[in-house]
């Protein structure tokens, strides 16, 4: 990030504690009509978030969360981040989401009686987007 940038500041928590605070140059989420970006003083907006990668362009680079969901509110100068969950694409264990996935097909493609169908589609999206998260990190 040159010297001199606009920036804004982004705090992003959870329900189960989570509070991240940055000083961000730009910001990418994932929004239920699509992934949006945000500069500094951005037009004042709120926002439902859908799982997806909340990326935000630091000092020292590019933090990227894996995300389900949640929502955002932008205030020029700050952004909040009210995510339903949140895990750092660095700290993703890629073996284990796949096993995730691995197990919610199994549930969708051979359901009991017992199967609660929209718990499995949901295991799956997550599944799916830590992920897609923690590949996309990797290749940055």
């Amino acid at each position: 990030m040159a010297e001199g940038e606009a920036k804004f500041f982004v705090t992003l928590v959870t329900p189960s504690g989570t509070k991240e605070e940055y000083s961000v140059r730009h910001l990418k989420a994932p929004g239920t009509d699509g992934d949006f970006g945000v500069l500094a003083g951005h037009i004042p907006f709120m926002t439902v978030l859908r799982a997806g990668a909340l990326s935000l362009d630091i000092d020292e680079g590019r933090k990227t969360w894996a995300i389900s969901g949640g929502y955002a509110e932008v205030l020029g100068d700050r952004v909040a981040i009210l995510a339903e969950t949140a895990e750092r694409a660095d700290a993703i264990d890629l073996d284990r989401a796949q096993a995730s996935r691995r197990r919610a097909m199994e549930r969708l493609g051979n359901p009991s009686p017992e199967t609660d169908i929209d718990r499995a589609r949901a295991a799956l999206a997550r599944a799916l987007n830590r992920i897609h998260t923690a590949s996309e990190f990797k290749r940055t």
